[in-house]
């Protein structure tokens, strides 16, 4: 198994000895900055309407490493960001970009054009490492214009929803909200329901206590409601920070430890992952990684192909599965020290790679112009990247 009692309750004192006091529902520490309260916004900028009409261009070649990454890389498609954790590519081939620091939402040019301020979402609470954590688009995107995102505030996290410009509506609240594992992971599922990845909220305990939605998958429909009256889809997780789709429907989660190893988990309904304590009947990982190279902060699967960001590694991790969904390789490494952390990926229709870096997160050395989105023709995809 993945976990153990013993080593893993030794490896959690010791981490909660580095972070200082944390907290999951309890009052044990954490501080509220207010309560939560809706900013009112003014009237939507305006935006075009999604199209499909407006390919985006192919991407160019990566920089070498070291060389500075300034605005001249034809990878770089916006710099000068504050921490952009959310992503959600348009169907018009843009991007739309969420800063965790400041809630700020901003349209992202393939070709390179200055990214557009659309709005900022109002009440985060930037506490720890919560703030504006993930984003995913309404499954009926063309017909309502509705992002929906997942969100720390003063007393939980929680999910919204909102048209560019308007007030968050709460589509699922009172998510355990602490001073570090937020979770955030968002994503649809074809059919329209809702996944949504939770962490521990620094109570690793609650994890795999039924009645917390803290440290677990979380299944919804549009409106919140839990699919077919079942809330929690799985449970035992540390800290969720993404979710992504694979072929026949496979669903996978970055789980970004506080100790020990950070892991790929293949998530099945019902089934709990071992976190804190690995038991019979609990799911082993597809692949783990060393927290130290680790860090997974983003996940986006290409055929059999997922492709992870990696924030303490810094660089893409490129993870081959076979058609039962076994690993097939040691993972590949892509952009290995280039653009420094790396967190957020998604894949565009054109095939290519959308990349947040993470720099200015508190963690990393940022450099000039951080942080960045990338856009780059990743090596499976029959571009001429390095590995």
């Amino acid at each position: 198994m993945r976990r153990t009692t013993a080593s893993r309750g030794a490896r959690v004192l010791a981490a909660l000895a580095l972070v200082g006091v944390l907290t999951a529902c309890g009052n044990d520490g954490y501080t509220p900055s207010g309560p939560w309260k809706p900013l009112p916004e003014g009237a939507p900028p305006e935006v075009s309407p999604p199209t499909d009409s407006a390919p985006a261009p192919a991407p160019g070649q990566p920089a070498d490493p070291g060389s500075g990454q300034q605005a001249s890389d034809p990878n770089v498609v916006a710099t000068d960001l504050n921490v952009p954790t959310g992503l959600v590519v348009l169907p018009d081939g843009t991007a739309i970009v969420g800063e965790r620091e400041t809630g700020r939402l901003v349209q992202v040019f393939p070709d390179r054009s200055p990214a557009r301020e659309l709005m900022t979402v109002p009440g985060i609470d930037t506490a720890g490492d919560g703030g504006l954590l993930g984003l995913a688009l309404s499954p009926t995107y063309a017909e309502d214009g509705l992002i929906y995102a997942y969100v720390s505030t003063a007393t939980d996290n929680r999910v919204v929803r909102f048209p560019i410009g308007g007030t968050p509506n709460p589509v699922l609240t009172g998510i355990p909200r602490g001073e570090t594992h937020n979770g955030g992971g968002l994503l649809f599922a074809d059919d329209g329901t809702l996944f949504i990845g939770t962490g521990d909220a620094g109570n690793p305990a609650s994890a795999q206590d039924p009645s917390s939605m803290a440290g677990k998958v979380l299944h919804v429909d549009v409106f919140g409601q839990p699919v077919n009256g079942v809330l929690v889809h799985a449970q035992g997780l540390a800290d969720v920070t993404s979710l992504c789709l694979g072929g026949n429907q496979a669903l996978y989660a970055t789980d970004d430890s506080a100790s020990g190893d950070d892991e790929l988990d293949a998530i099945a309904f019902g089934r709990d992952y071992g976190w804190p304590t690995a038991a019979s009947g609990t799911v082993d990982p597809v692949v783990t990684f060393p927290s130290a190279v680790g860090g997974p902060g983003g996940c986006t699967v290409s055929g059999t192909t997922i492709f992870l960001g990696m924030r303490d590694g810094q660089k893409i991790s490129i993870v081959t599965l076979d058609a039962h969904g076994a690993v097939v390789d040691q993972p590949e490494e892509f952009l290995a020290g280039t653009y420094g952390r790396l967190r957020s990926v998604a894949l565009d229709q054109q095939g290519g790679l959308w990349i947040t870096t993470s720099n200015r997160d508190g963690l990393g050395t940022p450099k000039d112009h951080d942080d960045k989105v990338l856009r780059i023709v990743p090596p499976t995809s029959g571009g001429d990247s390095p590995l």
